[in-house]
């Protein structure tokens, strides 16, 4: 087979840490161009964020189309000094290749080019409809240059997707125990408690909102969102800091502030979510405390694939290769997949995701090859 390990290495010598791409693009867009895709690098922009760079590249013309995306930038390697081998080298060492972006997600979209690859050469050079990838630079910061945007750009182009695999860490213990087909919402905000400022010793002058906000936080906290749907846990809201922005021991503060992130379920939509959490608060309030939340915009809405064909193609591939039934799951933060869905049905498989954004983030060179294999099984049965 290609060699999915090299190209791993290619790919992890270019230091891309958002919003960097540092020749990453290149490296794919060169065997992409080889192999007969037509590719585009295209950059996007928005003001009081970094110009992302983009790669979108496809052979054939027909239908079906299964694309596969991913993103090459990756998240700071912290104390260099601290790795086993460099944060940047692609060393191989006891079976694994080392370095920043080696699960996330570099090494998946190595086996995902390399198996596209050695479809085409066993096939003519041609698939029996179309195949495409779909990588950003922009997926562990902001998101809003990266593949919300390229999707944008494919759609106007008239491009349609008929299935999408991403190649994000999705195995939790082993090579073939989990695809990811759905994933939470994410909505923050910022609780706001108004008080009076005063002396301490004259309580009476004042109304302080440090007791306040702590029973809206328990209030808020303490209530189940929903108690899970078929497909999903249960949603959750947390507090993450408390504020009051106070320095001194004999002054009541005269405001204090509460931030929280809720992940949800498909039980709500966000402006159902805001709804409830919104009349949370006024019964919480009753006629007394005066408060009110800032919600932050939020791009991460809940999604699900549902099991059918698609899944079961890629549960196939896997449980040859694997010997494994892997779990349909929809646990975890967020991923660009959340965009994808607006446009085709997306899962989640990629390489087991236990180092990802640790110092020594390392892919099993086992792995790797199992990985393409599965790839390359879908493919086969995608257009056979």
């Amino acid at each position: 087979m290609t060699d999915a390990l090299s190209i791993t290495r290619d790919l992890i010598r270019c230091p891309s840490v958002t919003p960097a791409d540092a020749g990453a693009l290149g490296v794919l867009e060169t065997l992409l161009k080889e192999a007969g895709f037509a590719t585009h690098r295209v950059t996007f922009s928005e003001a009081g964020t970094a110009d992302i760079d983009n790669l979108y590249a496809r052979i054939g013309t027909e239908e079906p189309h299964i694309t596969f995306a991913g993103h090459t930038d990756v998240v700071p390697p912290g104390d260099e000094a601290a790795w086993s081998l460099g944060a940047f080298s692609g060393e191989v060492k006891d079976g694994y290749i080392y370095g920043r972006g080696a699960v996330d997600m570099k090494g998946g979209i190595a086996c995902s080019v390399a198996a596209a690859l050695d479809y085409l050469r066993d096939n003519g050079g041609q698939p029996n409809g179309s195949i495409s990838f779909l990588i950003t630079g922009d997926e562990e910061d902001v998101s809003v240059n990266g593949t919300i945007k390229l999707l944008q750009w494919a759609a106007e182009r008239g491009e349609r997707f008929d299935h999408c695999v991403l190649g994000e860490p999705s195995n939790q213990e082993v090579m073939g125990d989990c695809i990811k087909i759905g994933r939470r919402g994410s909505q923050s905000g910022t609780l706001i408690v108004e008080g009076k400022q005063g002396h301490v010793a004259y309580p009476h002058r004042a109304a302080n909102p440090v007791p306040d906000i702590s029973r809206l936080v328990v209030a808020l906290s303490d209530e189940p969102l929903d108690h899970g749907s078929a497909q999903f846990q249960p949603s959750n809201l947390e507090f993450t800091t408390v504020d009051v922005g106070n320095t001194a021991t004999n002054v009541i503060p005269g405001l204090a502030r509460a931030k929280f992130n809720i992940r949800y379920n498909d039980c709500h939509t966000q402006e159902s979510l805001r709804a409830l959490v919104e009349e949370r608060l006024r019964v919480a309030c009753g006629n007394r405390i005066r408060a009110r939340i800032d919600w932050l915009p939020s791009n991460s809405n809940v999604f699900l694939t549902k099991p059918g064909p698609f899944t079961d193609l890629a549960v196939a591939a896997i449980e040859e290769i694997t010997g494994r039934k892997p779990e349909l799951s929809t646990t975890g933060g967020t991923s660009d997949a959340r965009f994808i869905s607006s446009y085709c049905p997306v899962i989640e498989f990629g390489l087991v995701g236990q180092t990802m954004h640790q110092i020594d983030e390392r892919a099993s060179v086992a792995d790797i090859v199992t990985l393409t294999k599965i790839y390359r099984g879908i493919l086969d049965r995608y257009f056979g």
